[in-house]
């Protein structure tokens, strides 16, 4: 990981998130789901870092720990200088204004007996931003700002397209002036004619107002097209980080080469030509991960040390990391 400096707004430490499963139905032995184990990371002001990887791989657990939807399991999470991980709720109040969230689905996460006006009102109404008049404007602003006239701020949820449900998200995520903005996948429950309408906003918000996002998502183009740094995740470990060109133009862990190989192109004689690196085998179980590297079972260049030995994130140069024993020297 780079020295810390004053342009880190966040820093990942060693972040763990287990969650138990007990055997039986009269106790027993208690296991855990391993989804997130020991990552380490950070995020600067002002820029946006993309989190990509397979479903189940840990990356909305990742997202939702830091912003304490769950608690910490250990590690830490360190926020402008203040660790969040071990906080008590009330201890919390002034970071949850600073960090929001917009979630995956947009119906599911918005109340549908609220107006959206109420919707959008309410994180005011906790942080006691506005009242009366003052409040009602916030409201219609940010509704023109996500692209909404005021005229819906009487209209409820279902009276909304899924791409419009998703700009009311957003506006209730800047209601409170945050940050930083945690998305998780903001886009892949949208048509793809919406998509690049909400990342071209998102783009816009951040150039107006200054913010932070950790992008999750699972759309490798549309991530590397938003993206400053990306990081792989691969079973609740991080495989790769780099800048979003070197990723695209220099991949090293054989995992991150076989997703990037997986893009489609839209031409079918470049597609023809293209070698796909095609992964075999299924996923393993967080219950019960491999031993040594957690890729080693579908990695055709697989070592005995790639059993034996975990790999450690390690910069490989110019903030490039990389945890792969093909690395080693």
């Amino acid at each position: 990981m780079n020295k810390v400096n004053n342009n880190v707004l966040l820093e990942v430490k060693n972040l763990k998130k287990y969650f138990p499963v007990r055997k039986g139905f009269f106790g027993g032995e208690t296991q855990y789901v391993k989804a997130v184990d020991d990552i380490t990371f950070h995020i600067n002001k002002g820029e946006t870092f993309g989190l990509v990887g397979e479903s189940g791989c840990g990356k909305s657990t990742t997202g939702r720990t830091i912003i304490r939807l769950y608690d910490v399991t250990d590690g830490e999470v360190i926020f402008d200088g203040a660790e969040l991980g071990k906080m008590r709720e009330s201890e919390l109040k002034p970071f949850r204004k600073r960090i929001q969230m917009i979630f995956q689905d947009p119906y599911a996460s918005l109340n549908t007996r609220m107006t959206v006006g109420d919707i959008i009102g309410e994180p005011i109404d906790i942080h006691n931003l506005a009242t009366g008049k003052k409040r009602q404007e916030i409201i219609y602003d940010l509704l023109e700002r996500v692209g909404l006239n005021k005229e819906h701020a009487n209209r409820y949820p279902h009276e909304f397209s899924g791409g419009q449900r998703q700009r009311i998200g957003i506006a209730r995520a800047l209601a409170v002036e945050p940050d930083f903005i945690i998305c998780d996948e903001p886009i892949s429950a949208l048509d793809v004619s919406i998509q690049a309408q909400v990342v071209n906003m998102l783009e816009d918000l951040q150039k107006e107002m200054g913010l932070t996002y950790l992008f999750i998502a699972h759309d490798l183009s549309m991530v590397k097209h938003i993206s400053d740094r990306i990081g792989v995740m691969y079973l609740g470990k991080m495989a790769e980080i780099a800048t979003s060109d070197e990723l695209y133009t220099k991949p090293l862990h054989p995992y991150t080469q076989a997703l990037l190989s997986a893009i489609p192109i839209p031409d079918p004689e470049v597609t023809r030509a293209k070698q796909r690196e095609v992964l075999e085998g299924d996923v393993p179980s967080p219950l019960n991960p491999p031993s040594g590297c957690r890729f080693r079972t579908r990695c055709k260049y697989a070592m005995a040390k790639c059993a034996e030995v975990e790999p450690k994130l390690k910069d490989v140069g110019g903030g490039h990391m990389v945890a792969c024993h093909l690395m080693d020297k």
